[in-house]
């Protein structure tokens, strides 16, 4: 089964031979190596390039150990390098060469190489790549399959698709998977034989069940405000543990090295300026995030939001939570303060958009509550509010656009309504 990622596609064709190194990143098995050697390759071929001019490694695999070696691996590419012709060179996990900066860089020097490479940690993130490759370093994150690369290889409707993914997520080995029971036992050894060992391995991690303690807490809450100094007066009351909230940080940040989550930061739309904590933490597959909590805590509102925040990271977009602070006349006529939420904040260039995620909006009371903090705006940047229902996209007297959740993931352009 092929499924077309013509998202990163586009993102690498656009960056093509544009004289920086391409770092494409993401948590593993996420399909990195698939768009580099199968999906660009093939794309390259189609171009004329001949398969002579690609240059290719997997230094994850056992039998190029030996090119782990900054030095080897530099002379390999070298010696591949024939004529004036443009090479394209393509190296798979490339965190598992020591110095492999020193490498990208002398590599870089030669004239006519074209150089991709993946990486699976936070060896890669784009501060490091422009520190260390002196602004020459241009990355590309991958996500799991969103909704509609999903539902592009799925046999079945999209109501069953959606049943399927916001269970089991879109690590892309899922849609292979053949059974409920087989896909919930790839995630969970997914989970815990990759990246849990992974992780404690390269972190030096040696109080496990505290580290283990700390992702199901992020798993549970998704969506939910929290931070180290809040997760360690947890553990004291609840668990009796010493834990520092400096550790729990740590644990924090081993997690988002991975990509496992990542953080939304809260934005005060108003005073126009940013709350350092707490925070809202997401994961990057809602499957992981289940098979974590083995499929227990199904809440599929919760859900939802996690699958729209990941797809607007998708598309490109930044995004923070809202914080709306107002002034309201309570039932007693009495003037209070009020801090109203918007759920995201989608950025992407100059275009600013305002999400609601709302798995109903079914009642008066219930609609008046999402438009609440998104009418306490006064700028004119769009605002949506998303729920799960099938319905007709319609927008109100105030310019606000309800839609419905499939319209939202299944069309790319869904925000320019």
């Amino acid at each position: 089964m092929e499924i077309k990622r013509d998202i990163y596609l586009e993102k690498l064709i656009k960056r093509r031979d544009n004289g920086l190194v391409k770092v494409i990143t993401g948590v593993r098995r996420s399909g990195k190596s698939y768009l580099l050697f199968r999906i660009f390759r093939s794309y390259l071929i189609g171009e004329g390039v001949s398969a002579k001019q690609i240059i290719e490694v997997a230094l994850d695999d056992i039998t190029n150990k030996e090119l782990r070696k900054s030095d080897a691996l530099y002379e390999y590419v070298k010696r591949r390098v024939k004529g004036s012709a443009l090479h394209y060179v393509f190296l798979d996990e490339i965190q598992f060469v020591d110095g492999f900066y020193d490498v990208i860089n002398g590599l870089m020097r030669i004239k006519n190489l074209d150089i991709y490479v993946t990486g699976s940690n936070s060896k890669l993130l784009s501060s490091d790549i422009l520190t260390e490759f002196r602004g020459r370093g241009d990355e590309v994150r991958v996500y799991p399959l969103c909704f509609s690369e999903y539902v592009s290889g799925y046999k079945g409707g999209t109501n069953q698709a959606w049943k399927d993914y916001y269970t089991f997520g879109g690590m892309p080995l899922i849609l292979s998977r053949e059974g409920d029971d087989l896909k919930a036992d790839y995630l969970s050894n997914l989970f815990k034989e990759v990246y849990l060992r992974d992780i404690c391995e390269r972190n030096n991690i040696r109080h496990e069940h505290d580290f283990d303690a700390v992702i199901d807490i992020l798993a549970s809450s998704i969506g939910a405000l929290t931070n180290p100094s809040k997760l360690q007066r947890s553990f004291r009351s609840g668990r009796r543990s010493a834990i520092t909230d400096k550790t729990i940080k740590s644990y924090i940040d081993s997690l988002e090295d991975a990509f496992l989550i990542q953080a939304a930061q809260r934005y005060d739309v108003k005073g126009k300026k940013y709350i350092e904590t707490p925070l809202k933490y997401y994961f990057v597959d809602v499957g992981l995030r289940n098979a974590r909590l083995n499929f227990r805590q199904q809440e599929e509102n919760h859900i939802m939001e996690n699958v729209i925040y990941n797809e607007l990271r998708v598309r490109g977009y930044s995004v923070d939570i809202g914080i709306v602070d107002t002034t309201e006349t309570n039932t007693a006529g009495r003037r209070q303060q009020k801090r109203l939420e918007v759920d995201f904040i989608a950025r992407r260039g100059n275009d600013q958009t305002y999400i609601q995620s709302a798995f109903s909006v079914a009642g008066e009371d219930k609609e008046t509550q999402e438009i609440r903090s998104l009418n306490k705006i006064s700028d004119s940047f769009r605002k949506y509010i998303i729920i799960r229902d099938d319905i007709k996209t319609k927008r109100d007297e105030n310019g606000i656009v309800t839609m419905g959740l499939f319209d939202f993931l299944l069309n790319p352009d869904s925000l320019s309504k």
